[in-house]
């Protein structure tokens, strides 16, 4: 029986493939479950239908991700904290921190989770800061920070 999957099913293949299975594997397992459909003329016209949906949708995504990392960028983001001597921090500046000036001085909020600090900043200074904005899409934020 030709089936089309609704969502992934181990060994058997991904959501909105069409894959030939047993009779009894689709009529009891698959199709009860919700896992699959058959695979109708209709069935094929609408799974594609949400497909090329899906992948609009994607793009939109994406291309909203890419204006939001030019419009955060553009200038950099100044954190005044207080300062020891040489230029050294007390406690260090996190991830929550840089989100909260993000949203403070351009408007964007952005999740704290989204923020990619290799180490927490302890200095002064200009330091390069990588935003996970969407798959496949990063920025890199100038996060300067004065006494």
């Amino acid at each position: 029986m030709e089936i089309i999957l609704l969502k992934d099913v181990k060994g058997t293949g991904k959501e909105g493939d069409i894959v030939k299975v047993n009779d009894g594997f689709a009529r009891n397992r698959l199709i009860p479950g919700g896992l699959a459909v058959e695979a109708t003329k209709q069935n094929k016209v609408k799974i594609e239908r949400d497909k090329a949906n899906k992948a609009a949708r994607i793009a939109e995504e994406k291309a909203a991700a890419e204006e939001l990392g030019k419009r955060i960028t553009a200038k950099p983001v100044i954190l005044k904290t207080k300062v020891g001597d040489g230029g050294k921090l007390f406690g260090s500046v996190t991830s929550m921190d840089i989100a909260e000036a993000i949203e403070a001085q351009t408007g964007e909020v952005i999740d704290k989770k989204k923020i990619v600090l290799d180490k927490p900043i302890k200095e002064t200074g200009d330091h390069k800061v990588k935003i996970k904005l969407y798959t496949e899409v990063s920025a890199e934020l100038t996060v300067r920070i004065e006494g």
